[in-house]
């Protein structure tokens, strides 16, 4: 006899049932067992079913292998969340098609309930992957969550800023957990299984196409309070992200980019159409009123100073962030962990690839990729075309 997680499990790996037919399948029984078990008339009246839904349905023990899903479950160290789990995030209960289960990786805690996505380009140019690893950075100090997608790009800075600032992050695939595209990103999500959570509503296995993105991105806006864009063609899969967000209820925001670059189109169309123009986290923070810990954040040096407790005026610090660039501070001046030392040392030699400095700091890429984040943040070293990084300044 299967208990209701299972029988949600069977039910999600049948081809094209959906969170919506699920629902409606919900609304006529009275548990996700009663579906399983429910004869093909019975499942044929509900709206939307059908009669090749319902017989796809009753027979759905010829049509899927539960126990080895269950198995590679047990293998990837994965907890499945379903609507009915009070762990379920509550903001993503309330759209209109929440996935029924979710599989996980990691945890959520109630703090994730303040969260903001950022997403953008795969394809990014030096000007917003700045940006997003600046504000998401920011965002994280300031006690928010950021979600994105896992993905190239906008979503990897994003994702890295978060965790280079001792913040939480959830990743949502447009694959399965035990798949994880791109593969390159693969220590990453480790790392955010560690400090967050990776999440799908795809079986362990599952091979993205291109309905599953639009599908996962329903989600990372229904994560969020805001979704801030950072840099998106006229054409990027963020628009459609954060006309999900609009559609559900979230605030929207957007980063300007240079006028007659390409890559600015999108942001600049969702301004044109009402969405929040972002200079600084302050802009985000002062619209959601979610601030969690009222941090003064020094994007250059990549830490935290007088906090509003240990000010001496008491006032409230401020998140905004200086347009100007922040004078370098020479290496002495700013504190440095062994592994960070050892990579400049390295890169005193000249310029240098992620694997090269993986190699003179004597660990593996993902810790590399984290340490070289810090270094970013503290104005000590620039990305160059082609992931190559140099010594700044």
């Amino acid at each position: 006899m299967l208990n209701a997680t299972e029988a949600y499990l069977a039910l999600n790996l049948l081809p094209k049932i959906g969170p919506i037919r699920v629902r409606r399948l919900m609304e006529r029984f009275a548990s996700p067992q009663s579906i399983l078990s429910a004869s093909i008339r019975e499942l044929s009246l509900v709206p939307g079913i059908g009669s090749e839904m319902a017989s796809q349905i009753f027979g759905w023990e010829d049509r899927i292998d539960l126990v080895e899903e269950k198995r590679r479950i047990a293998e990837h160290g994965i907890r499945l969340l379903t609507l009915d789990d009070s762990t379920y995030p509550e903001a993503l209960r309330q759209i209109h098609d929440p996935p029924f289960l979710l599989y996980m990786k990691g945890t959520i805690t109630p703090a994730d309930a303040a969260a903001v996505a950022v997403v953008g380009s795969r394809r990014t140019t030096h000007y917003g992957r700045e940006q997003a690893k600046k504000l998401s950075f920011q965002l994280a100090k300031a006690g928010f969550t950021i979600v994105s997608g896992l993905a190239r790009g906008i979503d990897t800075a994003a994702h890295e800023a978060s965790l280079a600032a001792g913040g939480r992050t959830l990743a949502v695939l447009g694959s399965g957990i035990g798949n994880v595209y791109p593969p390159e990103n693969q220590s990453l999500a480790d790392r955010i299984a560690e400090h967050g959570a990776v999440l799908s509503e795809f079986p362990v296995l599952y091979v993205p196409d291109k309905q599953s993105f639009p599908l996962r991105n329903r989600i990372v806006a229904g994560l969020c309070q805001g979704l801030l864009v950072v840099e998106a063609p006229a054409w990027s899969g963020a628009l459609i992200t954060a006309n999900q967000a609009l559609e559900q209820g979230r605030s929207v925001f957007a980063v300007p980019g240079p006028i007659d670059r390409p890559t600015s189109e999108g942001c600049h169309r969702l301004i044109q159409q009402g969405a929040t123009l972002v200079c600084s986290a302050e802009d985000v923070v002062e619209e959601l009123g979610l601030a969690i810990n009222t941090l003064p954040l020094d994007y250059g040096e990549g830490k935290t100073q007088g906090t509003a407790e240990n000010s001496s005026s008491g006032e409230r610090a401020s998140l905004h962030n200086k347009a100007e660039s922040p004078p370098q501070t020479p290496v002495r001046q700013i504190e440095l962990s062994d592994l960070e030392r050892r990579m400049l040392d390295r890169l005193e030699q000249g310029n240098a690839t992620i694997d090269d400095l993986a190699a003179a700091g004597g660990t593996h890429a993902g810790l590399a990729s984290a340490a070289l984040l810090q270094l970013e943040m503290k104005r000590l070293v620039r990305q160059l075309p082609g992931k190559t990084f140099a010594k700044a300044g």
